[in-house]
């Protein structure tokens, strides 16, 4: 199974896209982007992260030559993220 950042839903497929704990070590949950040395990166609501992740959901689309709808891609998002660790309520 493809582990995901916990946070924003990158893939996690290589050492260097994982993010740190607060010893240095690798997070098994988040991603480079979102927690370093133990802390997330971004002081954010969830609604705040899926607006930071539509442009470069976008990009990923566009180059896949997937028609991109960011209503439909927002939704989706709305939908998903409840259910990563950092949102679950």
């Amino acid at each position: 199974m493809e582990k995901i950042c916990q946070c924003c839903g990158m893939p996690l497929r290589e050492e260097k896209e994982f993010g740190t704990n607060l010893d240095g070590t690798k997070s098994e949950d988040y991603c480079v982007y979102c927690y370093k040395n133990g802390t997330f990166t971004q002081d954010c609501t969830m609604e705040d992260m899926i607006e930071h992740c539509l442009p470069f959901a976008e990009a990923y689309q566009k180059q896949a030559g997937i028609p991109f709808d960011k209503e439909e891609e927002r939704r989706k998002m709305q939908q998903f993220f409840p259910t990563l660790k950092r949102w679950k309520k």
